[in-house]
């Protein structure tokens, strides 16, 4: 049986959930960011346990359909920002990966979040851009081309756009404001 776990976003995070689901006594075939995999079909009982103790941890058990795909793009988003490989087309690579319709999805996404994919992944992307220019030491340029920019003037651009500033701007700041990944 397959779980969607919300906010579920770090190896600790993983970790904690991991031992939720085995307090339970189930079998833990796999878990990653995002998902679990379980042997056993849940009991009610089960259930409800296992939804208040994620809770308690700031988790979310996803049960309904559209809830869980939507958790499913917004982590395939995040995965296809952080590709080190060259990067295809998002909506291609979302079709692809989800084996759906990238209408359907699109549709879906900005209904449930409020946001477009493509706002999403915008947003995501200069959030990662961020976090490159705080813990390492790699050019705007370096970073551009990472991200699947066309050019360090569209990064340049597009994080002015969100941020207010040019990357030059935030590092030399100093404080650096971040948004956190699952307040996206």
């Amino acid at each position: 049986m397959k779980l969607l776990i919300k906010n579920m976003v770090c190896p600790r995070c993983v970790s904690a959930a991991k031992d939720i689901l085995m307090s339970e006594g189930l079998t833990v075939k796999s878990i990653s960011l995002g998902d679990a995999e379980i042997e056993e079909e849940l009991t009610d009982e089960q259930h409800l346990s296992i939804e208040k103790k994620l809770q308690d941890i700031g988790f979310e058990l996803l049960d309904d359909p559209r809830s869980q795909l939507v958790e499913q793009i917004r982590l395939a988003v995040q995965q296809w920002v952080r590709t080190s490989e060259e990067r295809p087309k998002l909506s291609d690579y979302l079709s692809r990966h989800l084996n759906k319709d990238y209408s359907t999805m699109s549709k879906l996404f900005s209904e449930v979040r409020g946001i477009t994919i493509e706002r999403f992944s915008i947003l995501h992307r200069i959030e990662y851009a961020k976090e490159l220019m705080c813990y390492s030491q790699l050019s705007t340029s370096e970073i551009a081309y990472r991200l699947g920019y066309s050019s360090p003037a569209h990064l340049s651009s597009q994080f002015k756009q969100v941020t207010g500033m040019t990357p030059k701007e935030f590092r030399e700041m100093g404080k650096h404001d971040r948004t956190s990944l699952d307040a996206l």
